[in-house]
């Protein structure tokens, strides 16, 4: 029985007993308990009901302890709650048939939290919001940024550029650093102090690229952290300088990034056109645009089942503008971006939050792109090879052991 129950029941005897020291009638006095003791049954029940946010969450919350309760009186082996529970959590976001949505228990969540701290921020630091807004320093990898600039354990970050964190998630703070990790920025720390990050000195460019014998510029960008839209322009004008007649924009293994990124290449290559849309929950959209510059060169893009994120939308948004041609593999298939959610016990859930579709409203999600012109490699490590290229008969890499580059070149020759 809850506490607040026990109050009202508590209150309703003293009553009564007021009742009997004035005189009043047996009788009167029962109808008296009856409608009162309904009355705190009503108020405990709809308090209840609220609690976990209606009727049919109340009915849901029932059935789970209805089950566990079978299982309990009758079950002939051990039954662990806690693995119990987790395999319903788990089940219900399983449930939602989308393949990048999952539950974490409390050990996978321990142990993704010090992945993504790496994979995602990559200053070097594993973080977790606290109930004051803050995001707490968990811990610092050996020699990395955040060692260097003298971050520690029990930290707790307040703002990023003087942007505040309070109302961010943890997905959020992380994109907000990776967006700043071919640059300087600032830490707001508690206490008032702040920590200059300087990630200028350590930034690797995602983006290799040079011109071909046939007269073609290689780009192949890797990835769309920081900086790669810069990075990827400047290296397709020093190849146009060197006089490159066509592009081959490699995202074979592109493990996608930010698609703030990606929009800002598009908008290079693209005239003045709606380039994507960004679609929340509630169906609010942004649209990302281009303005009128841009370049037009005959151009192949090639990607495969490595091809992620927003490098799959970058290379659906020039084939169905009809800006480039698409040659390699199936990509694949996740336009959506996630958003982790912390448990009381631990625990989280990983959820789809946003999907993106093209201009044309097309939405590859759990799809991918799917090539002009389909080519497999029987080496997959030869991605991005032309070693020893001579030009060949054709005028392509003719010593090449990447099939799909060699069919890329030969196509724009």
């Amino acid at each position: 029985m809850s506490n607040f129950t026990k109050k009202i029941l508590r209150r309703i005897l003293l009553f009564f007993i007021r009742l009997f020291n004035l005189g009043i009638p047996l009788k009167i006095v029962l109808l008296l308990c009856i409608i009162l003791t309904g009355s705190a049954i009503a108020i405990t029940y709809s308090k209840t009901i609220k609690s976990v946010g209606g009727k049919e969450e109340y009915e849901e919350a029932l059935q789970y302890i209805n089950v566990k309760n079978i299982i309990a009186d009758n079950y002939i082996g051990t039954a662990d709650r806690d693995k119990m529970a987790d395999a319903a959590a788990a089940a219900m976001v399983s449930g939602l048939a989308d393949k990048w949505s999952y539950y974490m228990s409390a050990d996978e969540y321990s142990t993704y939290q010090l992945y993504s701290s790496n994979e995602y921020s990559t200053i070097g630091v594993a973080l977790k919001k606290k109930d004051s807004g803050g995001f707490e320093i968990l811990s610092v990898n050996y020699d990395s940024i955040a060692a260097r600039s003298g971050l520690a354990p029990g930290m707790v970050i307040q703002s990023i550029d003087n942007v505040k964190v309070s109302d961010m998630n943890i997905d959020e703070v992380r994109t907000l650093i990776r967006s700043k990790m071919n640059t300087s920025f600032t830490l707001g720390l508690n206490g008032n102090n702040t920590v200059t990050i300087d990630c200028s000195s350590v930034y690797q460019s995602s983006v290799t690229y040079r011109l071909e014998k046939t007269m073609a510029g290689y780009v192949q960008i890797m990835d769309f952290e920081a900086g790669t839209a810069e990075d990827a322009i400047a290296a397709i004008e020093d190849l146009l300088f060197q006089s490159a007649e066509t592009l081959v924009i490699d995202l074979r293994g592109n493990s996608g990034g930010l698609y703030s990124e990606a929009a800002d290449f598009l908008d290079y290559l693209l005239p003045n056109y709606d380039l994507f849309i960004e679609v929340n929950k509630d169906g609010k959209e942004k649209v990302y645009s281009s303005d009128g510059m841009c370049i037009d060169v005959p151009t192949v893009v090639m990607i495969n089942s490595g091809t992620y994120g927003c490098a799959e939308l970058f290379a659906k948004v020039l084939q169905e503008y009809k800006r480039a041609t698409v040659l390699g593999e199936q990509s694949m298939g996740n336009v959506q971006s996630q958003q982790t959610f912390d448990l009381e016990n631990g625990a989280a859930i990983r959820l789809s939050t946003k999907s993106y579709l093209t201009a044309f409203r097309t939405d590859i999600s759990n799809i991918g792109v799917t090539p002009d012109i389909i080519v497999y490699n029987s080496d997959a490590s030869t991605v991005g090879t032309t070693s020893g290229t001579t030009g060949g008969q054709e005028g392509t890499a003719s010593t090449s052991e990447d099939e799909q580059l060699m069919q890329a070149l030969r196509f724009l020759s």
